[in-house]
């Protein structure tokens, strides 16, 4: 059987909800959704996203990855006026990568000062 790891960010809704940052089975690793932290929840939704991006940064690394292993990322942006802020954000983690990617707009995440989550998934070989 292939080991598992879970990686904690230490976050305070993980153990509320039940979930971990990150989970490596294998080669494969799985970062949850991702939103910006005090004081960057409070920005715009580049700062928010540069934020957010950082953090699965921490994530990967900690799973003995990094962003250039990144296959596919999932956005979802509370008002859709702000993908250029995100996209910004986005090309400028992954230029060099150019993972698969979505950008959808949904009504709302858990804090209304967010407005923006990601969720990543990449692949070490």
């Amino acid at each position: 059987m292939t080991e598992r790891v879970n990686i904690s960010s230490g976050g305070d809704y993980e153990p509320v909800f039940g979930y971990s940052r990150a989970v490596r089975v294998g080669e494969h690793i799985h970062v949850s959704g991702t939103t910006a932290r005090e004081p960057a929840r409070s920005g715009d939704a580049y700062e928010q996203a540069s934020a957010v991006l950082s953090l699965i940064e921490t994530a990967l690394r900690e799973a003995g990855s990094s962003l250039s292993a990144v296959v596919r990322t999932v956005t979802y942006v509370t008002d859709i006026k702000d993908a250029d802020l995100v996209a910004r954000a986005h090309r400028e983690a992954f230029a060099d990568v150019l993972p698969a990617a979505t950008m959808v707009e949904v009504s709302a995440l858990l804090d209304p000062k967010m407005k923006v989550e990601i969720e990543a998934y990449a692949v070490e070989k």
